[in-house]
């Protein structure tokens, strides 16, 4: 619903906006969106697709007329260059974390002026939270949990995921890996430090393409790890993880806490 004084076509340049704006009923006023976006699915049907992930059909975008486009992190620097040169006005968010994600919520609903719409919907996913947190704490035992991002290079999980992970009920393998932002900071040399760390559960999601369970149970050495042995490998699809917005609050804290309950109940 277009308020007068706020933005009224808006392009979307990563997932996480677009489902923010579907999710508060705010979607009239979107007119481009990524093409990696899966959810909302009608999103996909209903608007056109403008940017990747690290490149933007700047004419298409300028073509739209909008008075504000959407992205996020260092990685869209070029593209946000391009569109402020060109006199459109940008706004690149950069959070990382659970609280991060909470926060962007209520600063996009506030932006399109749909305050009380985006804090009700942060409450929302604040009190999944809280559930999924004491359904945790009541399981028997905690897993050490290993989260692969990519497979070559090794890549271990940001840092939304290492708290999605301990809110569920375990322990990331590499907490110490968690707190760097940039992808080529949580790149392993190779799979021993994995195999040291011996985790009991290996989760993937290989950013767009299928993870491999099989293939990462046939790396040199890793045979040895519990969660190798115990055949304990799951594919987190990415779409509700690898986003830093409402799919890995809800879906994606899910499916993960999913795969720790059946592991502490065995």
């Amino acid at each position: 619903m277009a308020r007068d004084g706020y933005p009224q076509r808006i392009v979307c340049l990563t997932e996480e906006p677009t489902e923010v704006l579907y999710a508060l009923g705010e979607q009239d006023s979107i007119v481009g969106i990524s093409g990696f976006t899966v959810r909302p699915p009608r999103a996909r049907r209903e608007k056109p697709k403008v940017s990747a992930f690290t490149s933007a059909k700047i004419d298409e975008i300028l073509k739209l007329e909008p008075d504000l486009a959407i992205g996020f992190s260092d990685i869209q620097a070029d593209i946000a260059r391009e569109l402020i040169k060109a006199g459109v006005e940008v706004w690149i968010s950069n959070h990382r974390s659970v609280d991060g994600i909470l926060a962007y919520i209520r600063r996009l609903g506030a932006m399109v002026g749909a305050h009380e719409k985006a804090e009700a919907y942060a409450q929302r996913a604040e009190a999944h939270i809280a559930e999924i947190r004491a359904a945790a704490a009541k399981l028997p035992r905690r897993p050490k949990v290993y989260f692969e991002e990519w497979d070559e290079p090794i890549i271990t999980g940001i840092r939304w995921v290492a708290e999605l992970i301990q809110i569920a009920g375990g322990d990331d393998a590499f907490p110490e890996l968690a707190r760097e932002s940039l992808a080529k900071q949580r790149i392993l040399p190779n799979g021993d430090e994995v195999v040291r760390r011996a985790p009991d559960i290996i989760l993937g999601s290989w950013c767009g393409k299928r993870f491999r369970p099989e293939k990462v149970a046939a790396r040199p050495g890793w045979d040895t790890i519990p969660a190798v042995r115990d055949g304990e490998l799951h594919e987190i699809k990415s779409p509700i993880i690898l986003q830093p917005g409402p799919a890995a609050l809800f879906d994606g804290l899910d499916a993960i806490h999913a795969v720790i309950a059946a592991w502490a109940q065995r």
